[in-house]
C-alpha cells in the first residue's frame, strides 16, 4: 500500500495534469480490469483503482455510489463486474452521456449489452439538452452523512430548470482547493461553515502551499478565507456562503465582496438552488447573440444597402445558390446593416452590444472592454492614437507588431525603441529586459524629458511564447514615473486569463494584483522602507539593480490590454477585444471614442460581434478546462517529440532553458517536463522569473532535419494537411489551443516519425556523400546564421528636439518623406554603392518599413539610419516575403538632398501638446 499512497500523493500534487490525465487513468483502470478478468494480475488493478479513487472524490461523476461499487467488486474478487463497471463508466465519460442519462449513474448494467455510440450525445440527435455543470459543496458534515446530503440536493432538480448540476462534496479547505483545480466542470461553490483545514490525503506540496499562505491552524479554515482563495484561482466561479451566525454582519463585511450571496443556513435550500441556476444563467446569457437569433426569426423587409440580408438574392439565384447552401440560411437571416429592431450600434453601443461588452469586462477582469471587428491591429492603433499625441514619447519594443509602429505614425508620437534579447541561433528575438526599459526611463529623466514619456508599449506574450513578469515591469516603471500608461499587446495570450497559473502574467491579472496591493497598508511601509535604504539620490546603477517599489499613494494605474480573441477563443477571424483598467479614463474617453470612430468599420459584421459575445460565454463557463486541456496537449507534444528515439534524432521542441537565458530564470526553472518539476516549482517560476515560456507555444527545431522553417511548413501543409504558425530560419512554431485533441497530437507525432524515418532511409541509401551533404545543410541552417540587427538610430533630420541620452525620433515625418517621389532613391541590395556609403557616407536612410517574414518585425523603419549589420542580415535572408522591399527596385531611401531640404523640424509639437 506504500506505493499506492505514493501514487495518490503524486496525483493530488500535480495540477498540470488535466482532463487528459484523468482519462488516461480511467483507461489504465479498464486495461488492468481486462487483464485481471482474463486471469492476469489483480494487484495491478488494485493499484490503478487506489490511484484513481483519490482524485475522483473531486468529481460529480461517477460519484460516491459508483466508486463504492467499484471498490466493493474489487474487495469481493469479482473481476468480471470490475471490468464491466469500469468499462461502462469510461464510455459514459467519453461520450458525456452521464450528463443526460440517469442509467449511467446506476451500478447495474441496464442496457441491452450493446456498446454505446462513442460520438458526443449532442451529435445526430434533435432533442434539446440542458447544459450540465457541477457545484462544489464545502461542508463540515461527517462523510458518513454525505450520501443523504447528495440525495437532498438532487431532489431540488425540476424539469423547468434551464441547467442540470451535480453536487460534489468535500470536507476541508485543502480538498476544496484541489477540487477547484482538478475539476473543470465546477461552476459554483457553496461554502458552509465548520469544515476542516487538512485534506484526508497526504500531499507534501499542498502542505507547502498552504503553509506559504499562512494556513497552519484549523482556525485558519474560515469560510471567507476559502472564498478568497477560490476567487483568486477561479475568478469565474459563483461563490455562496452558508452561515448559522450573524449573516447581516457577514454580508456587510467588505471582505465578502467576492461572494455572490450569503444565506442563513437553516433557511429553505430551494432559494440557494435557484440562486446557483441564476448565477450560471447570468454567464450563459449572450445579449447580442440572443437578440440576433430572435432577429433572424422575424419577418423583416429590408430596404437598406445590404442585398445579401435575408438571403433572397442568394437562394433565388442559379449562379450563387451554392454559397447559400454551403453557409446555411441562418447566416443570411441574421445579416443586417440596421442598428435598431433589437440590434445595436458598434460605434455608439447603448443596448445589447453594450451589455455584451460589460460581461466581457467582468470575464477579463477589466473596467471596460471594447469589441473590435477588424483585428487586434486595429485595437492597437486605436489605443495608441487615443492615448498619445504629437511630441509624446513611447517606449516601444522594436520587435512589436507593425500595427504599433503605424499607430505611432498616425498619432505623431515619437517611438523610443528598446531591444529584446536576441536568440541568434534560432533567428528570433525574445522579450525586452526590464533593465533596458528602466534605463530608457532613467535616460529620459536625466535629459529632463521624463514628462514626455507617456507610454510603455510591449508584446506579451511574444510570437514565440516569451511572457513578461507584467506586475514587476509595471511596478518598477511606476516607481520611476507613477503615471505611465501601459499598453500590453496580448494578441496571442487572451486564453491566459482562464488559467490560474498564467493569469498573473496577463496585463489585467497583474493590474488587479497591483490595485489590491495599493489598498494594503503594508504597501506604504514597504515603499518607505526601501526609500530609506536607497537614500535621497541613488545612482542609476543602484536603481537598475534594485527591484523598485512604487509609492502606492502616487500611482495612477493606467493599463490597456489588446487580445486577438479569434487567436485563442471561439471567435470568428478578426474578432478582437480591447480591455481597459485606467483610473484616468475619464480624461481620455472623448479622444478614445474619436479613435474608435477613426478605425472601426461603420459596417461591422453581425456574426463576428455575436462570436465575440459567445466566446466570452464559453470561456466563463468552460474556459478553465479548455485551457487546461490546451496546456496538457502541449505537454504531450513536447514529451512525444523529445523522448521518441527516432523523432528526437532530427527534431526537438525547445524547453524554457533554451528559450529563456539563465539570467532571466532566477528561480532556476528549466522546463515544464524536466525531472522533479511539479506545479509548485512552475508556480515559483511564474511568480519570480523575469521571463517565462507560454507552455502552449512550442518551437520545433527542424534545421537539424535539414529543413528551413519555410520548407518544413510547406511540407506539413501540402503533404500532411498540418497547418503550423510562424517559421524561423530553422524552426516552426506549433501552438496548441482550445480546439486541439489528443488525436491531433497522434497525427503530428505520426507525421514526424514518418519524416524522420525517411531521412534515416535516405542517409542509409545515399552513403557517405549523402551524409556529407546532409551535414553541410544542417550546419548552414543551425550554425551559419545571420546576426540579428538591432535598431540603430533615427537620422538627425528626424531627431528634432531629442535629448542626448534618449533615442526617440519623429517617425511620422520619416513616413511621409516616402510620399515625395523626387526625394527618394532606390539601391539594389548587392549594389557596391551601398558598401561605399556604409563606409564613407552619406548615410543610408530608410524611407519606409521593411519587414521580412520571418522574423516578422521591422528591421528598418522610416527615418532609420541603415547600418552594416542590417545590410548583412538582409543579404543572408532567404525568405520570399519581405514587406516594404522589392528586390527588383531595391531599398527605398530618402535622398541626401531631401534630407538637407527638410533640415531640422520645428520643436513646436511638445508646446502644442502642453498647451492642449
Amino acid at each position: 500500500m506504500a506505493n499506492d499512497a505514493k501514487q495518490a500523493q503524486q496525483r493530488i500534487d500535480q495540477f498540470f495534469s488535466g482532463p487528459g490525465g484523468r482519462a488516461d487513468n480511467w483507461r489504465d483502470l479498464v486495461e488492468a480490469a481486462k487483464a485481471w478478468s482474463r486471469g492476469g494480475d489483480r494487484a495491478a488493478y488494485d493499484k490503478a483503482l487506489s490511484t484513481l479513487a483519490v482524485t475522483e472524490e473531486f468529481h460529480g461523476y461517477p460519484g460516491l455510489r459508483l466508486m463504492a461499487a467499484l471498490k466493493e467488486a474489487a474487495a469481493a474478487g469479482d473481476a468480471a463486474t470490475s471490468h464491466m463497471l469500469s468499462t461502462r463508466i469510461v464510455q459514459a465519460l467519453q461520450t458525456k452521456s452521464f450528463r443526460q442519462h440517469a442509467s449511467d449513474w446506476s451500478a447495474q448494467d441496464e442496457g441491452n449489452g450493446d456498446v454505446p455510440d462513442l460520438l458526443p450525445p449532442t451529435l445526430g440527435q434533435s432533442a434539446a439538452r440542458r447544459p450540465y455543470f457541477e457545484t462544489l459543496i464545502v461542508t463540515g458534515v461527517p462523510a458518513s452523512n454525505w450520501p443523504g446530503l447528495l440525495a437532498e440536493w438532487r431532489r431540488l432538480r425540476r424539469p423547468v430548470d434551464a441547467f442540470v448540476y451535480e453536487p460534489v462534496l468535500v470536507g476541508s479547505l485543502e480538498d476544496a482547493f484541489c477540487a477547484a483545480m482538478l475539476n473543470p466542470y465546477i461552476a459554483a461553490v457553496v461554502i458552509n461553515e465548520g469544515f476542516g483545514l487538512r485534506s484526508r490525503h497526504d500531499a507534501p506540496v499542498l502542505r507547502a502551499m498552504t503553509g506559504a499562505m499562512g494556513l497552519n491552524e484549523e482556525s485558519d479554515a474560515s469560510a471567507l478565507r476559502l472564498a478568497h482563495i477560490l476567487k483568486r484561482i477561479r475568478p469565474e466561479l459563483d461563490l455562496y456562503l452558508m452561515s448559522n451566525r450573524d449573516v447581516e454582519e457577514l454580508a456587510g463585511n467588505p471582505e465578502a465582496d467576492v461572494v455572490r450571496r450569503v444565506f442563513y443556513s437553516i433557511e429553505d435550500i430551494l432559494e440557494l438552488h435557484l440562486s446557483i441556476l441564476e448565477g450560471v444563467q447570468d454567464r450563459f446569457d449572450t445579449p447580442f447573440f440572443d437578440n440576433l437569433k430572435k432577429y433572424a426569426q422575424r419577418p423583416i423587409g429590408t430596404f437598406h444597402a445590404l442585398p445579401i440580408a435575408r438571403g433572397k438574392s442568394v437562394f433565388k439565384s442559379d449562379w450563387i445558390r451554392d454559397m447559400g447552401e454551403f453557409y446555411g440560411l441562418n447566416l443570411f437571416l441574421a445579416e443586417s446593416s440596421a442598428t435598431t429592431g433589437g440590434l445595436d450600434s458598434m460605434l455608439e453601443p447603448t443596448g445589447n452590444i453594450k451589455k455584451a461588452q460589460e460581461k466581457a469586462a467582468r470575464a477579463l477582469g477589466a473596467d471596460r472592454v471594447y469589441f473590435v471587428t477588424n483585428g487586434t491591429s486595429t485595437s492597437n492603433k486605436m489605443a495608441v492614437q487615443a492615448l498619445l499625441g504629437p511630441g509624446d514619447i513611447a517606449i516601444v519594443d522594436r520587435n512589436c507588431h507593425k500595427s504599433h509602429h503605424y499607430g505611432m505614425v498616425l498619432a505623431g508620437a515619437q517611438p523610443l525603441y528598446v531591444e529584446a534579447f536576441p536568440m541568434t541561433e534560432y533567428s528570433m528575438y525574445g522579450a525586452v529586459p526590464l533593465k533596458t526599459i528602466k534605463q530608457a526611463l532613467l535616460n529620459a529623466k536625466a535629459d529632463g524629458r521624463l514628462d514626455r514619456v507617456k507610454m510603455i508599449d510591449l508584446t506579451n506574450c511574444t510570437f514565440d511564447g516569451h511572457i513578461y513578469n507584467t506586475r514587476r515591469v509595471m511596478e518598477e516603471c511606476l516607481a520611476i514615473k507613477p503615471d505611465l500608461i501601459f499598453l500590453w499587446d496580448e494578441a496571442w495570450f487572451g486564453f491566459a486569463r482562464f488559467s490560474p497559473f498564467l493569469r498573473r502574467r496577463t496585463a489585467m491579472g497583474a493590474a488587479n494584483e497591483i490595485e489590491a496591493w495599493m489598498r494594503d497598508p503594508k504597501s506604504v511601509a514597504a515603499y518607505e522602507k526601501q526609500q530609506a535604504e536607497l537614500g535621497k539620490k541613488p545612482s542609476d546603477e543602484v536603481l537598475l539593480k534594485t527591484r523598485l517599489i512604487p509609492d502606492p499613494r502616487q500611482i495612477r494605474l493606467r493599463v490597456y490590454q489588446t487580445n486577438s480573441t479569434h487567436k485563442s477563443m471561439s471567435a470568428i477571424r478578426q474578432g478582437s477585444m480591447l480591455s481597459v483598467k485606467d483610473i484616468e479614463f475619464h480624461t481620455v474617453e472623448a479622444q478614445f471614442k474619436e479613435a474608435v470612430f477613426t478605425h472601426a468599420s461603420t459596417s461591422p459584421n453581425q456574426q463576428l460581434i455575436a462570436s465575440l459575445d459567445v466566446s466570452r460565454r464559453q470561456m466563463e463557463l468552460e474556459g478553465y478546462g479548455l485551457v487546461a486541456n490546451a496546456m496538457e496537449i502541449a505537454f504531450a507534444i513536447r514529451n512525444a517529440v523529445n523522448t521518441n528515439p527516432l523523432i528526437s534524432r532530427y527534431f526537438r521542441v525547445l524547453g524554457a532553458d533554451a528559450m529563456v537565458p539563465k539570467e532571466y530564470r532566477q528561480s532556476g526553472f528549466t522546463d515544464y517536463l524536466a525531472a522533479g518539476t511539479n506545479w509548485a516549482s512552475a508556480l515559483k517560476s511564474l511568480n519570480d522569473d523575469e521571463f517565462c515560456l507560454d507552455p502552449t507555444r512550442m518551437t520545433l527545431v527542424c534545421g537539424t532535419a535539414g529543413y528551413d522553417g519555410t520548407q518544413f511548413k510547406g511540407l506539413l501543409a501540402n503533404r500532411y494537411n498540418i497547418q503550423v504558425n510562424k517559421t524561423s530560419r530553422n524552426s516552426v512554431l506549433i501552438q496548441s489551443n482550445i480546439n486541439n485533441t489528443r488525436s491531433d497530437v497522434a497525427h503530428l507525432v505520426r507525421v514526424l516519425a514518418e519524416i524522420s524515418g525517411e531521412i534515416d532511409q535516405a542517409l542509409a541509401k545515399g552513403g557517405a556523400n549523402a551524409k556529407v551533404a546532409f551535414d553541410v545543410r544542417v550546419n548552414s541552417l543551425m550554425k551559419d546564421v545571420p546576426d540579428l540587427p538591432n535598431f540603430s538610430h533615427f537620422h538627425e533630420t528626424y531627431r528634432g528636439d531629442a535629448g542626448t541620452k534618449t533615442n526617440e525620433g519623429d517617425i511620422r515625418s520619416g513616413f511621409y518623406s516616402a510620399y515625395d517621389a523626387a526625394g527618394c532613391e532606390y539601391l539594389r541590395l548587392n549594389d557596391p554603392e551601398i558598401d561605399r556609403r556604409l563606409k564613407n557616407g552619406p548615410a543610408l536612410v530608410s524611407a519606409n518599413f521593411v519587414i521580412p517574414y520571418p522574423p516578422g518585425f521591422p528591421i528598418m523603419v522610416p527615418g532609420q539610419v541603415i547600418t552594416q549589420e542590417t545590410i548583412d542580415f538582409m543579404r543572408k535572408l532567404d525568405v520570399k516575403e519581405i514587406h516594404g522591399y522589392d528586390a527588383a527596385e531595391g531599398l527605398k531611401l530618402v535622398t541626401t538632398e531631401a534630407l538637407a531640404r527638410m533640415g531640422k523640424p520645428k520643436a513646436s509639437a511638445p508646446k502644442l501638446k502642453a498647451a492642449s
